[in-house]
């Protein structure tokens, strides 16, 4: 092959690398694991001749592979690794500017005997839909999305799981009945964003009886320190429980500072000390009420929300 063509090949490699991010942060929860996935991905194309990089007729598609097999191995360690986590592992948050870039979502691999009512991108960043990956197996959580969000077929997914296109086909049909079991139907963005922007008003104000109103009665809040900072180790049940304990927070820290933000792709806030976020929540409304916090203060997990570049192709 001649040199003229080599731009074009490194051109087509570099050119996936935010469709491989996208995945590998839906099929890890974390930022900082994917980047290190991707780049490990590269790393393997790389160490091939050109000779052997030139034999493979689609480089996507074998990159792709490799990383699904990448992303497998680091959630199968990922699991030992959160059962000694301080706390409750929260999936990491990602900016408002970062959640829209989107990957492939078809890339002509539709199967037409497939269900029509796949997951979308944007459904598929959201902290809801996040939680409840986590509590796929691994081999269950990548054939999930590998086929229900990315649209690959399950003959390609096989290949990445190590399993027969049947089995894969069952693994993204338990993980299906996981998500349907888990979600119910997602509050309009616009009407989330009054709730939420309600929510911090009387947060800031410390009343608590408006906190009450805007929490569902049953409404429970997680907090992810991971042992790095001070924060509540067990859930938080109940609307009048989490209204105190905010107000408890607020009490606690004057000088705290309430942002609206875009969060995974829904209507969310940050709190800041001198201007230093310490806290990303993300919330999930269900009948106008707020049901679900989510408090990510783990600052490991908000390296991106401090110093992240909102043009960067590092992020997906």
């Amino acid at each position: 092959m001649s040199t003229q063509s080599e731009p074009d090949l490194s051109d087509a490699i570099f050119g996936e690398r935010r469709h491989l991010l996208n995945l590998a942060y839906r099929l890890l929860g974390s930022l900082a694991e994917a980047e290190d996935a991707v780049q490990e991905t590269y790393t393997r194309w790389y160490a091939m001749s050109r000779r052997q990089q030139e034999a493979i007729a689609s480089p996507g598609a074998w990159l792709t592979t490799v990383a699904g097999r990448i992303c497998l191995d680091v959630l199968g360690s990922a699991r030992a690794r959160r059962e000694r986590y301080v706390g409750t592992w929260i999936p990491e948050p990602l900016p408002d500017r970062t959640e829209w870039i989107g990957g492939r979502a078809d890339d002509g691999r539709t199967d037409p005997a497939d269900p029509a009512d796949r997951i979308t991108l944007d459904e598929s960043v959201s902290m809801a839909f996040l939680v409840v990956l986590e509590s796929m197996t691994p081999a269950e959580r990548v054939a999930f999305v590998l086929h229900d969000v990315f649209r690959y077929p399950f003959t390609e997914i096989a290949e990445i799981v190590g399993r027969t296109p049947a089995a894969c086909r069952q693994l993204a049909s338990s993980g299906r009945r996981r998500v349907r079991a888990a979600q119910a139907p997602a509050a309009p963005a616009a009407g989330q964003a009054g709730l939420v922007r309600n929510f911090k008003e009387a947060w800031e104000s410390k009343d608590i009886e408006a906190l009450v109103g805007l929490l569902d009665p049953d409404a429970t809040m997680i907090a992810d320190g991971g042992g790095l900072v001070g924060t509540v180790l067990q859930p938080v049940e109940g609307g009048k429980s989490i209204a105190q304990y905010l107000i408890f927070i607020a009490d606690k820290a004057p000088g705290l500072t309430l942002l609206e933000r875009t969060v995974n792709g829904r209507p969310g806030l940050v709190a800041e000390l001198t201007g230093v976020p310490v806290t990303v929540a993300a919330l999930d409304v269900t009948d106008g009420r707020i049901s679900r916090i989510w408090a990510v203060r783990n600052p490991e997990k908000l390296r991106a929300w401090m110093t992240g570049d909102p043009d960067s192709d590092s992020q997906p």
